[in-house]
């Protein structure tokens, strides 16, 4: 069972084909602590964006090996996919589970990332 998520705006709608998670990851890099994501990890072809591909704008900073898409008509940040294989050498995207509506974010079991040192 999968669960589904939106941009504020609703231009961009997502699913995700995963259980829905109970734990999650708060990074403290400079972009994460600065756009507030709680974040869970799923491997990237489990992501489907159902509607608005054409509304996604990419930004990538630092080593650019995460591409940050967003919505540019509200700003929200459904997802991050890293491009480079990661440890295992598997690809992965990270859903920002705030913009997901049926996930209560307080029952999350959420772990810090020190993004900050990497």
């Amino acid at each position: 069972m999968g669960y589904q998520g939106s941009c504020h705006c609703g231009a961009i709608v997502f699913e995700v084909d995963a259980e829905q998670p109970t734990e999650a990851l708060a990074c403290n890099c400079s972009y994460c602590r600065r756009k507030g994501f709680i974040l869970a990890l799923v491997p990237a072809d489990a992501v489907t964006i159902v509607k608005g591909e054409s509304s996604l704008t990419k930004y990538h900073f630092n080593k650019h090996i995460i591409e940050h898409p967003f919505c540019s008509v509200c700003g929200c940040q459904p997802f991050g996919k890293r491009l480079a294989p990661g440890p295992g050498g598997n690809t992965m995207t990270v859903v920002n589970l705030r913009l997901v509506a049926s996930i209560d974010l307080d029952a999350l079991n959420v772990t810090t990332m020190d993004g900050a040192s990497q």
